[in-house]
């Protein structure tokens, strides 16, 4: 124990994309390790959860925790980490907004198991499906069971931050390693309980260079069946739905830029109560009709609404969970 502060990361239900943002930092994680005692980082040491358990509440500075709730195991570890830390982020997508994973709430957990394990494409040969305890030679083996739905980490435990991101880009993960290390050493303070941290505070459409106003959409299409984009005007404004309008700043609109349309992952600009609904009152705005009944039919015509309007915050939004699930679990 040297007298630093202390550092943990996890990860719950995620892909490990936000541990190689943090690697993506460069010769900054050596900051980390001068300022910090890392205690507890799972895809970097070994640590068990033990060892967290036998810290004293509150002993651990900071936590960046990112992956969504899936299954029970993960609500214990951010109970135990929220217990265990001053400072709580809730880092990355999945953790903020419940991300691509969180679409597995349109089905009950149970079809997306026996369609894991009951498809053409299994081997059938034992007919096994996964339960919750076993008895093998060596002794009773324990797995963490599905939860009927994705959570978002703030719907489990108290979250002091939010740092948005599929997975938050590396040089705004750098800046805010640069503040907590000032405010370690007393030439900072944290920002208000509750903000929004790595991130702006506007749309992607501030930070994007195409023209704007063209209005003259008439139908939506994928991005692949339409001619080559013109460079200069907004994405879709040409027909191709993009997420700018709901989609808070901090990338710097780096897909609009290089000619894909936004598809949301830092989630909801400031002041959105729920991202699809906003977009749906987006694209209705630049479509070229006074109609309702037509504006209606081309809204109708998105290829893969779900997919657009809740891609990365059906589990963090006013929805939370589709029809079927909702329907066969009383949510």
């Amino acid at each position: 124990m040297n007298g630093k502060p202390k550092f943990a990361m996890y990860w719950a239900s995620s892909c490990g994309g936000c541990e190689i943002a943090v690697l993506n930092i460069h010769e900054k994680i050596l900051d980390v390790d001068a300022a910090f005692e890392v205690v507890f980082w799972p895809v970097m040491m070994d640590a068990k959860y033990k060892d967290v358990e036998s810290m004293e509440d509150g002993s651990i500075f900071l936590t960046l925790f990112n992956g969504s709730m899936r299954n029970n195991e993960n609500e214990e570890i951010a109970r135990l980490l929220r217990r265990k830390s001053k400072v709580m982020v809730s880092f990355g997508s999945c953790a903020t907004e419940g991300c691509i994973p969180g679409l597995a709430n349109l089905f009950p957990a149970q079809e997306i198991i026996d369609t894991a394990f009951n498809t053409e494409s299994t081997d059938k040969q034992n007919e096994f499906l996964p339960e919750p305890n076993c008895d093998v030679p060596e002794g009773k083996i324990s797995i963490p069971m599905l939860n009927t739905r994705i959570k978002t980490l703030e719907q489990i435990v108290d979250v002091d931050y939010y740092m948005p991101g599929c997975p938050p880009e590396s040089h705004q993960i750098a800046d805010v390693i640069d503040l907590i290390i000032k405010v370690i050493n007393g030439k900072a303070d944290l920002p208000p309980k509750g903000s929004v941290i790595g991130a702006g505070p506007s749309t992607i459409c501030d930070e994007c260079p195409r023209e704007r106003n063209i209005k003259l959409i008439t139908a939506f299409h994928r991005i692949q069946e339409v001619a080559p984009l013109d460079p200069t005007i907004c994405i879709l404004e040409q027909g191709v739905p993009c997420n700018g309008p709901a989609t808070r700043s901090g990338c710097n609109a780096r897909c609009p830029r290089v000619g894909a349309q936004c598809i949301g992952c830092y989630g909801p600009a400031e002041g959105v109560i729920d991202y699809g609904a906003r977009l749906i009152t987006s694209f209705a705005s630049v479509i070229d009709s006074k109609e309702p009944e037509k504006i209606e039919e081309i809204i109708d015509g998105i290829p893969d609404p779900t997919g657009q309007f809740y891609r990365f915050n059906l589990a963090g939004s006013l929805l939370r969970t589709g029809a079927s699930n909702w329907q066969k679990n009383g949510h």
